[in-house]
């Protein structure tokens, strides 16, 4: 059964939600990156670290968070994709591309840009 309009509208709030919240985090990363070096994100008094832990704690700090920025600007671009399918053929949005069958709006409404019937992503 194809998605209703309220489904479409309801996936289309979703979307621009997980949109917004995405938007604010990477904001956030990159105004935090800017603003402080490293002694001041990791509150320390002085540049020398107390100890050779505290380097690496730092260190795997900063590129666990870079990380996520990686994954969620992929995930936005997912996301503007995924506006874009239901905007400009609204009829196709939800259908599985690898096997053309409707993507379960129970899927959709936990991962609205979801391209496929199962977990994998279809790039």
């Amino acid at each position: 059964m194809p998605l209703t309009a309220a489904q479409r509208k309801h996936l289309e709030r979703r979307l621009l939600d997980e949109r917004a919240r995405i938007s604010q985090d990477l904001t956030r990363y990159t105004a935090a990156g800017g603003a402080e070096d490293e002694q001041d994100r990791a509150g320390d008094l002085s540049k020398m670290p107390f100890h050779q832990a505290d380097q690496g704690t730092d260190t795997m700090d900063a590129e666990l968070a870079a990380s996520n920025a990686t994954r969620q600007s992929a995930e936005l671009a997912q996301i503007d994709d995924a506006l874009e399918r239901l905007t400009k053929t609204p009829e196709q949005f939800g259908i599985c591309e690898e096997s053309g069958k409707e993507i379960p709006f129970e899927r959709l409404d936990i991962i609205p840009w979801a391209r496929t019937c199962d977990g994998r992503t279809a790039l």
